[in-house]
């Protein structure tokens, strides 16, 4: 179901849709429908998938595999658009969502039972400081670990 609706929002995220979709792919629109509702044994192909991906301009896909895995997707920007003051304000805003999940912890136990709004709601937030953590670090690599970055791409 995940998939499907990250097949679904790249085709909605594209001008014109079921047709453009189709049209740029090379399929018709019921040979696309089957794959994306996996009709008569047909599925979309991770090639596909990734190609839609790209058409859309979206990353609805890689959340969607990243969800699945048990993960989250993190969009890393270019480290040459990256600083230390930069690095900074993502530092300030991993404390603020801290800051904000020790709040609502304190709220959703206060009751003594954390109903399914606040479960909801914490793991949100969780996601949002693994996000931020997660690409902290990898900038922070990016930006201070040249020379493995150069032995990686060697």
């Amino acid at each position: 179901m995940i998939l499907r609706r990250s097949y679904l929002g790249m085709i909605r995220a594209v001008t014109g849709g079921w047709d453009a979709m189709c049209a740029i792919l090379g399929y018709s629109r019921d040979a696309l429908e089957n794959r994306v509702y996996e009709k008569k044994g047909q599925s979309l192909t991770v090639e596909t998938a990734l190609q839609m991906q790209s058409i859309s301009d979206t990353k609805l896909f890689a959340e969607a595999i990243a969800t699945l895995s048990g993960g989250v997707f993190v969009m890393l920007p270019e480290s040459s658009e990256i600083d230390n003051e930069a690095l900074l304000s993502k530092f300030n805003k991993l404390h603020t969502h801290i800051g904000l999940l020790s709040r609502r912890f304190n709220e959703a136990t206060e009751d003594g039972e954390i109903d399914k709004r606040e479960r909801a709601d914490l793991a949100a937030i969780g996601d949002e400081i693994h996000r931020h953590t997660q690409e902290l670090l990898a900038l922070t690599f990016r930006i201070y670990c040249r020379g493995e970055e150069e032995k990686v791409a060697a």
